[in-house]
């Protein structure tokens, strides 16, 4: 079948989708403290979820990363795992988690056997108490957490949101405690992505900012830039890192992934202020030629992005409820 192909010329090979809007924690950037979840009923069942993947994955898919909220507060979640690694016969090709990884010490092996290619730890500081302030929560389960999925073998990456004056001055000790564990981290810039009204470009740590303190105590060297967001680097000669830089350097120009909310909702661009209601059309008995040819028609419009229209997007749907 034929590939998605935006009219940018941009053609999508990664899928992101978010199995529930509910989450354990509470960080800053991201939700409010006492968040209204979505109804139940209205979230995507397993049956819905692996339909639109394969419908996905026929139209050259090749990467899928489930997301949330927090995917391990679904009960599903080693079932959906499995339902969706069997889309490697028909093209899949790698298969990715982001979790806080404060529940999944129980599950890391469970789910590395399940088929799980590689996880997205978000830990955006190592400082207990400047986790707590950023998180609302302990880093102890964090930590316990990133143990087990080293002990089961698992692929990580590191994440961590960099907020001026919250944890800004924890860029160093982070990068040095993932370097001694030789585990890759990726800083990202903060991004217009929460409440309205609550994002301050002043709050934005930017990249040049973050190498700047990196190299007071580090040799730093660029390399090519691929597709892949992140902007990579090496840290004295051999450790990789990279930096998201949205808002001061946007990637926009190579993008090649979507994003399906908990609720069946494509958003092709992160910044995107309205989403196409795949779950819904589902739901009504649509058949998967018609909603294939919905998803080429909402991908073909893709804007440029963040770059064309920099700024905090106005809607109601915050990154809890869009998917990580």
């Amino acid at each position: 079948m034929s590939p998605l192909i935006d009219r940018h010329g941009r053609t999508k090979r990664k899928l992101r989708i978010s199995l529930t809007d509910r989450c354990n924690f509470r960080c800053t950037y991201c939700m409010p403290e006492h968040p209204d979840w979505l109804p139940r009923a209205s979230l995507l069942e397993r049956h819905e979820i692996v339909r639109l993947a394969g419908l996905f994955v026929d139209h050259g898919i090749d990467q899928i990363r489930l997301t949330g909220g927090e995917p391990l507060l679904r009960r599903d979640l080693t079932e959906c795992v499995r339902a969706i690694d069997a889309l490697r016969e028909r093209g899949l090709s790698r298969l990715s988690m982001t979790t806080n990884a404060s529940r999944i010490a129980p599950k890391a092996r469970e789910l590395v056997q399940a088929g799980i290619d590689d996880f997205n730890v978000s830990l955006d500081a190592i400082d207990p108490d400047t986790f707590r302030r950023l998180t609302r929560r302990e880093i102890a389960p964090v930590l316990d957490g990133i143990a087990a999925l080293v002990d089961a073998g698992a692929a990580i990456k590191l994440n961590a949101v960099i907020v001026r004056g919250d944890n800004h001055e924890d860029v160093v000790p982070l990068l040095e405690w993932a370097m001694a564990r030789g585990l890759p981290l990726r800083f990202i810039e903060y991004m217009p992505l929460d409440a309205p009204g609550q994002w301050k470009r002043d709050a934005v740590f930017s990249e040049a900012e973050m190498l700047a303190a990196i190299a007071r105590s580090h040799h730093v060297d660029v390399l090519p830039r691929g597709s892949d967001p992140a902007t990579p680097y090496r840290v004295d000669g051999g450790y990789p890192l990279g930096i998201i830089s949205t808002v001061s350097n946007p990637f926009c120009a190579t993008c090649d992934r979507l994003r399906i909310t908990a609720t069946g909702e494509l958003f092709t661009c992160l910044f995107s202020p309205i989403g196409t209601p795949l779950g819904a059309r589902l739901r009504e008995g649509i058949d998967d030629a018609a909603l294939a040819a919905q998803v080429a028609r909402a991908v073909w419009l893709k804007d440029a992005g963040y770059a064309s229209r920099p700024g905090p997007v106005d809607r109601p749907l915050t990154m809890h409820a869009m998917g990580g």
